[in-house]
């Protein structure tokens, strides 16, 4: 199934950025030529995730299982262009069944665990899948009694149940039905789905071309190195896991150790066991390891050189205090499943000051930086009142981003594509960014926060991404995420959610002290405060601040 238009796809293949492969092709290569090296490895507690015994596989059983994956979906009478659903843990099981979906031409719509029937029915809806993959049950629900619930509602629907049933096929008969249906690089393999912070998901299919790009820009520009050992703490669901560490894992004959659900012991004895050398952290748990570095022990991080982190802002003391006492570069990441990409590294930005604070502007006119992954991009900023673009600094508008990296639109009205992309047939990201200053700053965006998120104080727009830049490391907090609350004098005031350290008891002139000790505009200080055990997020690590500030009112009364 094609989505991007023939004219666009040649387009791109004459500028070198697609190269008409497709992943199956990729992993056929690499898997050949890794042979008996070590290739993918379980999560040692798997058994108390799904009963199954943790699996250490090479390349060339990897290759084996993909194939015999293959031809068990033949054998179900799957073909080509066929939507499969896939609910699985963080198992080798799912990361061959993606491989097997690429080798035959159907589209994978992979799905988070948390998600139960109301969402499910939604994307089913929307998707019409010939058959649903996933686990007999994980972290205590009854994985397969929904399936089964969701089969008797659509009787075409073809239910998996992985470790129960066979996907052990006749390898015989995979050869000669790829011959008498190609795939083509241009084709969809994904339909992945958006976050859902503000509304209801999106589904974002993403083809072969898509997802090898994705991961030479990921490895170029965190700095990969080949044979790297990648440790995997996300499920394929989304950009960051597929692109940002399986595409990478399949580039650089690498070997991929997967981490599920996110276990700090677990993950901490991974890095170390498996000398695993470049990982993805959330920002809170980057945070958490440096307050309490006893949960550290002497020769966990020795092999770790560098870890990438988003989802949420960096500190500089952040990426500075990493590099200072463990000599770990941590990688500023800005993504999302649509394509959106931006990456503040080592490889690029040594300086950790404003590699926690901004982003290069690939692509942007007049802003030239070395290397790939800037000429495949194009990106700028707009004023959301005017529609011009901003070439002034300290200006926050919103990022369109266009290029070969980027979406070709929704999913059969999951999104409305014409509010997606503007006349330049750029996307509108929905994040607000400015440039970051004059002179050598002006090669920089810095990150304001979503446009729906900014906190209208007396007029004056504040981002919550900033103040919450501003708290972390707080000695008294574990994390913090500030929203606005109704106001009738100024409009909005600011509220900040905090979740203490142990122990600790924050009041707001502490967080007040704290602002001043740093010489924060008192406009931007928190003038209410909530305590809370945890902050809402996503199945993406995501705050969602819609939820957050339903809890904060709640606390406060409703005021």
């Amino acid at each position: 199934m094609f989505l991007t238009s023939k004219t666009l796809t040649a387009d791109y293949v004459a500028r070198g950025w697609w190269d008409g492969s497709t992943v199956d092709a990729l992993f056929q290569q690499t898997a050949k030529a890794g042979g008996s090296a070590l290739a993918l490895v379980d999560p040692p507690n798997r058994a108390a995730l799904d009963g199954q015994t943790p699996q250490r596989l090479d390349w060339n059983t990897v290759r084996d299982r993909v194939e015999r994956t293959a031809a068990a979906f033949l054998a179900f009478g799957l073909v080509k262009d066929d939507v499969v659903a896939v609910q699985m843990p963080n198992v080798v099981d799912a990361v061959i069944i993606f491989l097997a979906c690429s080798r035959l031409g159907l589209i994978i719509t992979p799905i988070v665990m948390q998600y139960r029937e109301h969402e499910l029915d939604y994307i089913f809806d929307r998707t019409e899948p010939r058959a649903f993959i996933t686990t007999a049950s994980f972290a205590g629900h009854d994985h397969a009694a929904q399936a089964q619930a969701l089969a008797e509602k659509s009787p075409k629907l073809l239910v998996i149940i992985a470790g129960q049933d066979s996907l052990d096929g006749d390898l015989t008969t995979v050869a000669p039905y790829i011959a008498a249906h190609p795939t083509e690089a241009g084709e969809v393999l994904t339909i992945c789905w958006t976050s859902g912070t503000e509304s209801r998901p999106k589904g974002v299919p993403r083809d072969h071309n898509h997802w090898l790009l994705n991961g030479r820009v990921v490895a170029e520009s965190t700095g990969m190195l080949p044979g790297e050992t990648l440790l995997n703490p996300f499920p394929l669901v989304n950009i960051g896991s597929i692109g940002g560490l399986v595409l990478p894992w399949l580039l650089l004959q690498g070997r991929l150790i997967l981490h599920h659900p996110f276990d700090l012991g677990v993950f901490l004895q991974q890095i170390a066991v498996e000398q695993v050398t470049y990982t993805i952290v959330p920002p809170a748990v980057l945070t958490a390891l440096l307050l309490q570095p006893g949960l550290i022990g002497e020769r966990t991080l020795a092999t770790l050189r560098a870890v990438g982190s988003g989802s949420a802002p960096l500190s500089p003391w952040l990426i500075e205090t990493w590099a200072a006492r463990h000599a770990i570069q941590v990688c500023n990441i800005f993504g999302s499943n649509e394509g959106a990409s931006l990456f503040s590294s080592h490889v690029d930005v040594p300086d950790t000051t404003q590699r926690a604070r901004y982003f290069p502007r690939w692509g942007a006119e007049g802003s030239n930086w070395p290397g790939m992954t800037p000429s495949v991009m194009q990106t700028r900023i707009v004023d959301l009142e005017t529609g011009l673009t901003i070439t002034e600094p300290c200006l926050p508008g919103e990022l369109r981003i266009a290029g070969p990296n980027v979406f070709s639109g929704y999913w059969r009205g999951t999104g409305s594509n014409a509010d997606a992309f503007d006349e330049q047939g750029a996307y509108r990201t929905g994040d607000l960014f400015e440039i970051a200053g004059e002179g050598d700053l002006g090669r920089f965006y810095r990150f304001v926060g979503r446009s729906k998120e900014i906190i209208v104080r007396g007029g004056v727009n504040l981002s919550p991404a900033e103040i919450d830049d501003l708290l972390v490391g707080h000695p008294m907090l574990m994390e913090a995420a500030t929203v606005g609350i109704p106001d009738d004098r100024l409009g909005e005031r600011v509220a900040v959610a905090v979740v203490p350290r142990p122990g600790e008891t924050p009041t707001l002139a502490d967080i007040s002290a704290w602002m001043e000790s740093r010489h924060v505009a008192m406009f931007k200080r928190p003038e209410r405060l909530v305590m809370v055990e945890k902050l809402p997020r996503n199945a993406m690590n995501k705050v969602v601040r819609s939820d957050l500030r339903n809890i904060v009112m709640a606390a406060l009364g409703g005021e």
